[in-house]
């Protein structure tokens, strides 16, 4: 059996609500009625921000009213993981504009907990990205033309994990301290040779040991394949202070995709972020002017999750036969794509560079800089 989609009936014509970027309200786009979501209470809130264990995550040992059961298939050309609901068994994907079919069944995924509404409307997302198309170098007119007038963007709510944890750990190493040493040196100016001092630096290593301990919250970690990876790390910051409970509501009119980067793949990358903050940690710590760190040993503890979708709009454009994905923070606005280059721009650049190089030596010739050897004359 697969299930009914939910729809958000507007009170006053019956039409389909969806909900309006930066308000806590549903809009109808046909009258324009607008109906407020529910605020959750306190408790509600505090429950949903309230992070699993993450040993029982690992273990798939999770009480079952934080799983779900979800369609989803996996985009053959991009990765990503696209929900279908309802009757729904066929689709674009919204990160590469390929076509997807749904697989027959379902299967459990951890529910996500929190979410940040969106804040940015369409059309000022839109702004946005062309925006930042247009102060690209080398980029094809066409393509940003094509953006501004091209299909409308698609919002998409993206999971992401974050994960706390405490850590103590105890280090080997040592420290160095810069000391200089005077000596002679013998130069040659001007034809003559002559003996000048210098200072030459050396470096004093004496062993250390010790410890260092911090907390880590809420380290975020992209839950999709779909996004490229670099892309997705940097459309930060995120504000997280602005969650709040998971609630269909705020996907209505909006896209929600399913992780494909599970539990632990993503805490195994999370750890090893927070590693290289405890190494700047251990540095520091040693001080002096050098450090060399030769064993950290970490003991980690009160480790726990949260699953939390984050806004996105995205674009994917075919352009010249190719596929361009651009990406635009639903919350702050930051901006990040694929760059396309015009292969003209830059023919013409180059071409104009010479131009003016060539025009250069010309007039240097004419001012008589150059001798017929093509070394300078002037002193």
């Amino acid at each position: 059996m697969t299930e009914a989609p939910r729809h958000w009936p507007c009170e006053s014509c019956g039409a389909d609500l969806t909900f309006a970027p930066g308000q806590d309200s549903l809009k109808c786009p046909f009258c324009g009625h607008e109906q407020a979501i529910p605020r959750a209470s306190a408790k509600a809130r505090s429950t949903a921000l309230t992070e699993h264990d993450l040993a029982r995550g690992l273990a798939d040992d999770l009480p079952r009213g934080a799983m779900e059961d979800i369609r989803t298939t996996r985009c053959g050309n991009c990765g990503a993981q696209v929900e279908f609901q309802g009757e729904t068994f066929s689709q674009t994907c919204p990160f590469c504009a390929s076509p997807v079919v749904a697989e027959k069944g379902s299967h459990a995924q951890i529910k996500p907990q929190a979410l940040i509404p969106f804040a940015l409307t369409e059309s000022e997302a839109r702004k946005r990205m062309v925006d930042w198309l247009g102060r690209l170098w080398f980029a094809p007119n066409g393509l940003v033309e094509y953006a501004r007038k091209g299909r409308a963007l698609n919002g998409i709510y993206v999971p992401f994990w974050t994960f706390d944890a405490d850590t103590a750990s105890r280090y080997r190493g040592a420290r160095g301290i810069y000391y200089y040493e005077t000596r002679n040196v013998t130069v040659t100016v001007n034809g003559k040779r002559e003996t000048r001092q210098e200072q030459v630096r050396h470096t004093r290593w004496t062993p250390v040991s010790g410890g260092v301990a911090r907390r880590f919250d809420d380290v975020l970690e992209l839950a999709s394949t779909s996004l490229p990876p670099r892309l997705g790390a940097e459309l930060t910051p995120w504000d997280l202070s602005a969650l709040v409970p998971y609630s269909q509501d705020y996907l209505a009119g909006f896209r929600a995709e399913g992780y494909s980067i599970g539990l632990a793949d993503a805490n195994k990358a999370a750890k090893s972020r927070m590693a290289q903050v405890i190494r700047t940690d251990v540095a520091r710590d040693i001080g002096g002017d050098e450090q060399r760190i030769d064993s950290v040993d970490t003991r980690w503890s009160d480790e726990t999750f949260k699953h939390i979708l984050l806004p996105v709009w995205t674009a994917a454009y075919r352009y010249g036969g190719k596929s361009y994905a651009f990406l635009v923070n639903g919350q702050t606005g930051e901006v990040q794509g694929e760059r396309p280059y015009s292969v003209w721009k830059i023919a013409f650049a180059v071409l104009l560079a010479l131009i003016v190089a060539g025009t250069a030596l010309y007039v240097a010739d004419r001012n008589g800089a150059f001798d017929d050897t093509g070394y300078s004359t002037s002193y």
